[in-house]
């Protein structure tokens, strides 16, 4: 049996927390903070579930099935086909590798410019740099624990421990009083803004690069090579509850002083500002640049290797060149449209990327319990869609909708899932009953 080392382990870790942590993940825990205030941990509670825990056990997972392909493959091989492919193409560069460049643009960029330049030419020049930085390190997936888990990763978490010590040697306030929203349920609360960070989908993604990364360790066995990717898994899941926890605290103590800003962004400004003047701008620009690039990086990487076992004759490194060429522009141009098609994409697949994370632990004999997964994921499916073409603007829907519980809370899915198990589990049952008689 072979294991990773310690310090293996720990920069695979290091790694597979990098591929996570990017400009959402800086920003939801600050604003959950300042708003939640004395209710904070109560909320962070729930925000765990959502962005720690289903990410990690996605992970572990898509390690244990064998590949994302065979997960799905558990409903049908075409839903296999469509949902990976919609997965890659929401999470990558239809969405989430253009923002990575727009966000950090806006953090790092537009505070130090002069009033009167042009932001459009900068942000286009800031967008080749930073594209061409992340498409170079993505030549090489195997390296990716030297380049992000050993160097720029160590990097992103001295920086956000100085802005959570500043904090700590000297508050800007106490913790303040939870906004309305916080007030009756924070553990729910926390758990929407975790669902919203969108781990889970990413984590489907990355278990390819994981495995292949652990395997360039050293690592050669199958077996081996699952057992030491859900350890990273693991571990990368406590370093974010350690991070996610600081930033909590940071924005905290800074709404409790300064009251609730329109977004986290806002909220760590305020922050660094206070902690340690112009110079704080400087120390977040730093902060959400590198982690920023490390996500693009990531979802380059993963989102490449899959479109080659898709079109094999296109290579690599041609992926990889496209998925960065075609992030540059839809950063820069009509972003806010890809949004709006995008994101009601993504929450309507981010339902049933849970929902077939828990039946992969709770139904592990995908044969055995092929109906479970057809009902469930048909269930789940169509109220996922349902739900995302409201929030898309089909008012329409909004009275057939509103009758589901947990609606008000956003968790309109949740009993059509459970419906969906029943069922599945009864056919499945009569019929193996069945083929028991005959």
């Amino acid at each position: 049996m072979e294991r990773l080392t310690k310090e293996k382990l720990v920069i695979a870790g290091l790694t597979v927390f990098s591929m996570f942590f990017g400009a959402g993940n800086l920003i939801f825990p600050p604003f959950l903070g300042a708003s939640a205030g004395t209710a904070s941990w109560v909320a962070v509670a729930g925000f765990a579930v959502t962005a720690i825990g289903f990410p990690v056990l996605g992970v572990v997972a898509v390690a244990q099935s064998g590949g994302l392909d065979k997960l799905a493959g558990r409903v049908h091989p075409m839903f296999a086909f469509v949902f990976t492919l919609l997965i890659y193409l929401s999470i990558g560069p239809c969405l989430a590798i253009p923002r990575t460049a727009s966000t950090s643009f806006e953090m790092a960029v537009v505070p130090f410019l002069k009033e009167g330049s042009s932001s459009g030419l900068m942000q286009f020049l800031y967008s080749v740099v930073f594209f061409s930085i992340a498409f170079v390190v993505a030549l090489k997936p195997d390296k990716l624990t030297d380049r992000l888990g050993k160097i720029l990763t160590p990097i992103l978490l001295v920086l956000i421990a100085v802005i959570f010590a500043g904090c700590i040697i000297h508050p800007a306030g106490a913790y303040g009083q939870p906004s309305e929203t916080y007030q009756k349920t924070p553990f729910i609360k926390g758990f929407l803004e975790g669902y919203m960070t969108m781990d889970t989908i990413a984590a489907l993604n990355f278990g390819i690069i994981i495995s292949l990364n652990i395997k360039a360790m050293g690592i050669k066995k199958e077996a081996d090579v699952v057992r030491e990717t859900i350890r990273a898994g693991f571990f990368a899941g406590g370093i974010l509850l350690l991070v996610y926890s600081a930033l909590t605290h940071v924005g905290a103590v800074t709404g409790g002083a300064f009251g609730v800003t329109e977004n986290g962004a806002q909220t760590l400004n305020q922050a660094v500002q206070f902690l340690y003047g112009k110079a704080g701008l400087v120390l977040l620009a730093a902060v959400f640049f590198i982690a920023c690039l490390n996500t693009c990086i990531g979802l380059i990487s993963c989102c490449s290797k899959y479109f080659c076992t898709i079109i094999p004759k296109v290579g690599y490194r041609t992926w990889a060149f496209l998925f960065a060429l075609v992030s540059l522009i839809i950063s820069n141009a009509g972003l806010n449209k890809i949004l709006e098609i995008s994101v009601p994409v993504l929450n309507a697949l981010y339902p049933i990327s849970i929902v077939l994370i828990i039946l992969s632990f709770a139904f592990r004999d995908g044969k055995r319990w092929r109906a479970v997964y057809i009902c469930t994921m048909g269930l789940t499916g169509i109220t996922g869609v349902l739900l995302a073409l409201e929030q898309a603007g089909a008012r329409f829907l909004h009275d057939l909708l509103i009758k589901l519980p947990l609606y008000s809370a956003g968790l309109g899915w949740i009993c059509p899932t459970v419906f969906g198990i029943v069922i599945g589990a009864i056919i499945g049952i009569i019929i193996r009953s069945v083929k028991t008689r005959d």
